[in-house]
């Protein structure tokens, strides 16, 4: 297609009437102006001699009055009807090599680099005998925090996203966020009870990070789900979560049972195995009361409070109470900045109480538990003890935290000690 179209352009239909073969031979242009090496030959001086006489002999008279005709008009002069024959079909050849290498390039495509096949569109897939999905997720610039890696917050938003496209790809995906077909039948929806994630670093900008997740039995009413997450391009272990999902019936806002027929349908992809080995199964300490933590009794382990937290229209997800995530957003805001600064997380334990509505209106309380004298030192680890409640007294979730030295502040300290004693 593209061939034929360049040689119109460059090669238009011949006419066969005798008026345009006659502008032809006029013009020198004719097949017998042409010689066996394509290059227009001049006519000799007394063939053009006689084409002279004969037209001076045939000037027509009206009333013995000469009557002189207007030349044949040749049409514009342009660029490409000035060159030679050679040249139009040069132009028309390159015409040709350059389309067809335009399509060639287009079915040859190749990354520069490898990691850009890594699930480029994000489909995910099912692996390991159709009970693991896996799914690759580029960090994106505006998922970075201070530190230039991702947050928590957009781990665990990677956590929650393979796992509904996991019950999508298994063809259980009913009409709710999750839920399976007999669950949608009963106004059942999933709701997490707990979930445990321990980090052991965060990626980049940049980074593609390559997260497996698989369910399973937990306990007689309960469904747990666990995830891997890895480096797609190293295999180094990012994170390690697991969690315990219970059902709720969404018009009484009650927990239920799993019925057998969903068990049915989610039991064949049970996988016997553990994200995390040693599982945190410590129960959560009861949280001190309101008053002996703004009276601030305990000095050896402080707390500290941000009020007024209110769920925003973008908090909610389609079962209309606060995304799962969000909490953890919630629990970081009572969490000192000096902490913030000096450590990163290192692992989070979550126990939901209850759900939060669009209506709620939050307090979060962190305190802080550590061997040192301030509680906020760079060289230690520190433990923290969280609470998210509501501002009339219930508790939504409990939660438990670690976090340890960042290596930029530990590389500091040691160039310092470094220094002072040279």
């Amino acid at each position: 297609m593209a061939a034929s179209i360049a040689a119109s352009a460059f090669f238009p239909t011949t006419s066969s009437s005798p008026s345009s073969l006659s502008k032809k031979n006029a013009i020198g242009e004719g097949p017998d102006s042409v010689d066996l090496r394509g290059i227009a030959s001049r006519p000799n001086s007394s063939s053009r001699a006689m084409q002279v006489k004969a037209q001076a002999q045939s000037v027509p008279k009206i009333n013995g009055t000469k009557v002189e005709e207007e030349a044949p008009s040749s049409g514009p002069r342009t660029f490409y009807n000035q060159l030679p024959d050679w040249s139009m079909l040069l132009a028309a050849i390159t015409t040709i090599f350059l389309a067809a290498e335009k399509q060639w390039t287009l079915l040859d495509w190749k990354p520069k680099r490898p990691d850009m096949l890594a699930d480029a569109f994000g489909f995910g897939k099912i692996v390991q005998d159709g009970l693991v999905f896996r799914q690759n997720f580029s960090i994106r610039s505006y998922e970075i925090g201070a530190d230039q890696t991702a947050s928590i917050e957009t781990l665990m938003n990677h956590l929650q996203e393979t796992a509904l496209n996991h019950v999508r790809s298994a063809g259980l995906l009913g009409d709710g966020f999750g839920a399976t077909p007999e669950m949608t039948k009963r106004n059942l929806i999933w709701v997490v009870s707990k979930i445990q994630v321990i980090v052991d670093h965060y990626p980049s900008w940049g980074d593609i990070v390559e997260v497996d997740t698989w369910v399973d039995a937990s306990g007689k009413n309960g469904m747990r789900r666990d995830w891997h997450v890895r480096d797609f391009n190293t295999g180094q272990t990012i994170l390690k979560a697991t969690s315990v999902w219970v059902m709720m019936d969404k018009l009484t806002r009650k927990l239920k049972r799993i019925p057998e027929e969903v068990l049915a349908e989610i039991g064949p992809y049970f996988l016997g195995r553990n994200a995390i080995v040693d599982e945190d199964s410590k129960k959560l300490p009861k949280v001190r009361p309101k008053a002996e933590v703004e009276g601030g009794a305990d000095k050896t382990a402080p707390s500290y409070v941000r009020k007024g937290l209110t769920p925003r229209w973008g908090d909610l997800d389609v079962n209309q109470h606060v995304n799962n995530v969000k909490y953890i957003g919630w629990i970081l805001e009572s969490a000192p900045i000096s902490m913030l600064e000096k450590h990163e997380l290192a692992s989070i334990t979550l126990d939901y109480k209850r759900e939060c509505r669009r209506d709620s209106t939050l307090e979060s309380i962190t305190t802080v538990h550590s061997d040192s004298a301030d509680g906020e030192s760079a060289e230690t680890s520190i433990q923290c003890e969280h609470l998210l409640q509501l501002d009339s007294g219930p508790a939504i979730v409990k939660a438990r935290t670690m976090w340890r030295p960042k290596k930029a502040h530990i590389e500091e300290d040691i160039g310092i000690t470094s220094a002072e004693g040279a």
